[in-house]
């Protein structure tokens, strides 16, 4: 390279790729999957709840973007296998089903700790696995993206078993780093802080535990699903190119102290 006119910043645009997004029907995976298909990417949706999918592909096709429906319930493994396989390859996945219990440690029990761990590491393992396979199979590079927490990198009261599921989805984030690394594909988490969604906001109903997160932003506020989208985005793209096996956080600064 010799001059400045060759430095042209890689696309963040996904024109062409074929995306799937977990968890797709409400909160984050919805806003992910917004983000792609603005982005140019054909986004499959997956979730256990069809009209809900539905409505989500209906307001993304509204905006001038591409999206499908896959009613999947991911954390049934044949299941996966088998509609990864029919609809695949994919070249972008976001593993964003997920699901959280709150409780202290002596309180939890064995129902919520399988529960917990079932969706959002056995699931996000199996997801992870079925694209992998098609890429492989394929010859294609891609991008696979974790939805973590900045719980995967820290401790917080109530948290033990949301906690241990998302430490696990960081480990397994580096580990297929190396093992796919080789082929192209890239393997990143994104660690949101608490983002204002169906799941949070009865927890973050509580007074005092709303002080608490706020006091541990440094920027002073929750996050929004629109937070996470530019983040997606860049981990889909080849803006990205040459990262892999890296949390990105998306904490507000939670995790800075």
């Amino acid at each position: 390279m010799t001059g400045a006119a060759k430095l042209l910043t890689p696309s963040f645009r996904l024109d062409g790729k074929r995306a799937l997004v977990t968890g797709a029907s409400r909160g984050i995976g919805e806003a992910a999957a917004h983000a792609l298909a603005q982005a140019g990417a054909e986004v499959t949706l997956a979730a256990r709840s069809l009209p809900e999918l539905d409505a989500v592909a209906q307001a993304i096709r509204a905006q001038g973007g591409r999206a499908k429906t896959l009613p999947l319930d991911v954390t049934d493994s044949s299941a996966v296998q088998r509609d990864i396989a029919a609809q695949g390859p994919f070249q972008i996945l976001v593993n964003s089903a997920g699901t959280n219990r709150p409780a202290l440690l002596t309180q939890t029990s064995d129902e919520d700790l399988d529960a917990v761990l079932l969706l959002n590491v056995k699931a996000a393992f199996y997801l992870a696995r079925e694209v992998a396979r098609g890429l492989i199979a394929a010859g294609m590079p891609g991008s696979l993206i974790n939805i973590s927490s900045q719980m995967g990198h820290v401790g917080g009261p109530k948290r033990t078993v949301y906690c241990a599921s998302k430490h696990a989805i960081e480990g397994l984030t580096k580990a297929l780093a190396w093992e796919l690394g080789g082929q192209q594909i890239r393997v990143n988490s994104l660690c949101p802080t608490f983002i204002e969604t169906d799941m949070t906001r009865p927890m973050l109903a509580d007074p005092e535990f709303m002080t608490l997160v706020q006091s541990r932003i440094a920027l002073g506020r929750l996050g929004q699903v629109q937070d996470i989208m530019g983040a997606v985005v860049f981990l889909a793209s080849e803006a990205s190119a040459l990262v892999t096996g890296s949390a990105l956080m998306v904490d507000g600064g939670w995790t800075a102290q």
